[in-house]
């Protein structure tokens, strides 16, 4: 089976829009939540995101280009810009520089083009079908934004897209391990992208209850993760983007390889629409899968990712499966929830989370939770509170799990 590396990552996210921004905001335990500015929320019952701010879709892609793109899929051609670039892998027109139909796109996706799907309906509803955008069935498709990757960079292999909500990012990573394991492709671009902050998105998730209301007038102490007080997620975007490839590829090349990307595991709990299997078996079990693909031990983990929605159910859960997949040795594992600053991105926490465990490997550093201030009985790990923790580390694992029952698991392994 061949063995496949890490050569580039690209980050747009709520603490900022590269991946060394993001990294910076990781080391300082920076909080991307704040009041939402994308639109008037004075009327919602949240009005707090981590919203990605700053972002000018200029300064990646042509500006005629990027108006035929919604948000999201803006987010996506950014992060794999910057990955593709870091990788080597662009010429000077910003074409793939090697053979292009050994190069594939795939991308996890929850939402797709929430404001393209608002604003059409409105148009709709209120001037009839003929004043629609033309764009609109082609912008607001989840699979936009590998489409869109694909075409800008010149990748002529397979452009696909994995929907399974939250989990979307993590999944489509792990169906990329697949592809160049087996030779379907000797390079993958791939990760998650999203954009919520828009009406549609805030009012659907308002209404299912699972948003943060306690702490409106402060934004930045709302997402808080095994905390006690923890009263539901807040609402993040942004796209995280990685560059796969073999690792005879890379090393033929020169590349700079950041890690190995080791295992993927993936379970569905087969128990419900929007809560997770409180026993935490499934997770668990998605756990142990991706060790066993990894060929690696629990004791050979040092930091553990967390989904950590800062929801009532899923940290409780999480921290269940944790017990159930590491045994003795969870009490020596690192578990952090980098949501508790970036918010939860959807698919593009799948991606975001991936490339923090990278960085915490090639940086020697853990990442914090923060706003961990009263300890939850039913949450008894080591969750890195509130400031980053130096260390050593040789094997980081990210899990995600999604509406759906949805949960997958990614590892990646230092390479040096």
């Amino acid at each position: 089976m061949r063995k496949v590396v890490v050569t580039g990552i690209g980050a747009v996210s709520p603490i900022g829009n590269t991946a060394a921004a993001f990294c910076a905001g990781l080391r300082t335990g920076a909080s991307g939540v704040d009041h939402i500015t994308a639109f008037d929320a004075s009327g919602y019952e949240v009005s707090i995101a981590a919203e990605v701010k700053g972002f000018d879709p200029g300064a990646y892609i042509d500006k005629k280009e990027a108006r035929k793109m919604a948000r999201f899929s803006q987010f996506a051609a950014a992060a794999a810009l910057e990955a593709l670039s870091q990788a080597g892998l662009l010429d000077g027109t910003r074409r793939y520089a090697a053979d292009p139909e050994r190069a594939a796109v795939i991308l996890g996706n929850g939402i797709g083009g929430f404001e393209i799907v608002s604003e059409s309906f409105k148009k709709l509803f209120d001037q009839g079908p003929d004043r629609m955008p033309p764009l609109t069935v082609p912008m607001m498709i989840a699979n936009e934004a590998a489409a869109n990757v694909s075409l800008l960079y010149g990748l002529k292999g397979a452009a696909l897209t994995q929907v399974t909500a939250c989990a979307s990012g993590a999944d489509a990573l792990g169906q990329a391990l697949d592809f160049v394991r087996c030779g379907r492709a000797e390079v993958v671009v791939s990760g998650g992208t999203e954009a919520t902050t828009v009406p549609f998105a805030v009012g659907g998730f308002s209404m299912l209850k699972t948003l943060s209301t306690k702490y409106n007038k402060e934004p930045h102490r709302a997402s808080r993760p095994f905390d006690a007080e923890r009263d539901g997620f807040v609402l993040g975007e942004g796209a995280g983007i990685l560059v796969l490839e073999s690792e005879e590829h890379a090393k033929k090349r020169g590349a700079n390889i950041l890690a190995e990307f080791a295992g993927y595991g993936v379970t569905a709990d087969s128990y419900h629409l929007t809560s997770p299997d409180p026993s935490g078996e499934s997770g668990a079990r998605a756990l142990r899968l991706c060790l066993q693909d990894a060929g690696l031990r629990p004791e050979d983990v040092q930091y553990y990712n967390a989904h950590g929605t800062s929801t009532r159910i899923n940290d409780a859960t999480e921290t269940r499966m944790l017990h159930i997949a590491f045994g003795e040795h969870v009490r020596k594992l690192k578990v952090s929830s980098i949501k508790s600053m970036i918010g939860h991105c959807i698919a593009g926490g799948g991606g975001l989370e991936a490339i923090a465990c990278i960085l915490a490997i090639n940086e020697g550093f853990f990442p914090p939770t923060i706003n961990y201030e009263n300890p939850d009985p039913e949450c008894d790990l080591d969750y890195v509170p509130n400031k980053a923790q130096t260390g050593k580390i040789d094997v980081a694992l990210s899990a995600n799990m999604g509406f759906g029952g949805h949960n997958g698991v990614v590892a990646f392994r230092r390479t040096i």
